[in-house]
């Protein structure tokens, strides 16, 4: 006998996710369900599922599937779609996540004309390490891995060549996210990306804290960091040490039902 589960479609900057809540809806073997939901001609389509589960603690489980079934460590795009659909859901403005990551915390800050989430990103070592096998790239680590190649034109690189030749390099055991990014102004980066699990996608929130970050160390750019994704924008706060602040759009697109 079939039952049915709630779903939303949402994205950040045309990132998008399905939400689900596990604490409502008992759905197994996770991968394969995000497999179905994120499929775009047999599913809803999205580029990965957000699931909401329970905490032992305070706080909200945030796990991250992608498109392909595997698990990412966190979503900087993901965990501000999550935290408007908590606040739309009666469970207030700020969250407290507990993700693969480490702990990330989310702030709604404004709700019209535009909604939009705070997200504080705690960075892993707060440093960008050069990369000698490859000209102008750093590799950043922000609980998941990436990798931010830096050209004049971000056409310059096809990532759909490159970006999976990385995958096996020794230097990422667990793969990673790639990024090309170039300068536009004294505060702004121009980007595409790359994601494990996923391929391209309009926006990735964590890939634009780490080409941020490589940017400000290096000298190229000031923050706050206008970073313009092919989806749109997302702004990044970091002052040189410690945490970063991701801000950006957070879009609630329908809610549905599906039968499992």
């Amino acid at each position: 006998m079939s039952s049915k589960v709630a779903l939303t479609k949402m994205h950040g900057a045309r990132n998008d996710f399905v939400i689900l809540d596990r604490r409502a809806a008992n759905v197994d073997a996770i991968d394969s369900f995000a497999r179905w939901v994120c499929d775009r001609r047999a599913g809803i389509g999205a580029d990965g599922l957000i699931a909401i589960e329970a905490s032992s603690r305070s706080g909200i489980v945030m796990r991250t599937i992608n498109a392909d079934g595997t698990e990412a460590e966190m979503c900087g795009n993901g965990i501000r779609c999550a935290a408007r659909w908590l606040d739309e859901s009666g469970e207030g403005d700020r969250t407290t996540f507990e993700t693969a990551a480490g702990e990330i915390r989310t702030e709604v800050v404004a709700r019209h004309p535009e909604y939009l989430v705070r997200a504080i990103v705690p960075i892993r070592g707060s440093r960008a390490r050069a990369l000698e096998f490859l000209d102008d790239a750093f590799f950043v680590d922000l609980g998941n891995p990436h990798v931010v190649i830096f050209r004049e034109d971000v056409a310059a690189i096809d990532l759909e060549v490159l970006a999976p030749s990385l995958q096996a390099h020794s230097s990422f055991p667990g793969g990673t996210n790639v990024h090309v990014a170039a300068l536009v102004g004294s505060d702004g980066l121009q980007m595409r990306h790359w994601e494990r699990g996923v391929g391209l996608t309009m926006a990735c929130g964590t890939g634009a804290i780490a080409a941020a970050i490589a940017a400000i160390q290096s000298g190229r750019v000031r923050s706050p960091v206008r970073t313009l994704v092919p989806g749109g924008q997302l702004v990044v706060e970091w002052d040189g040490t410690g945490a970063a602040a991701l801000t950006g759009p957070a879009v609630r697109v329908f809610d549905t039902e599906v039968c499992i």
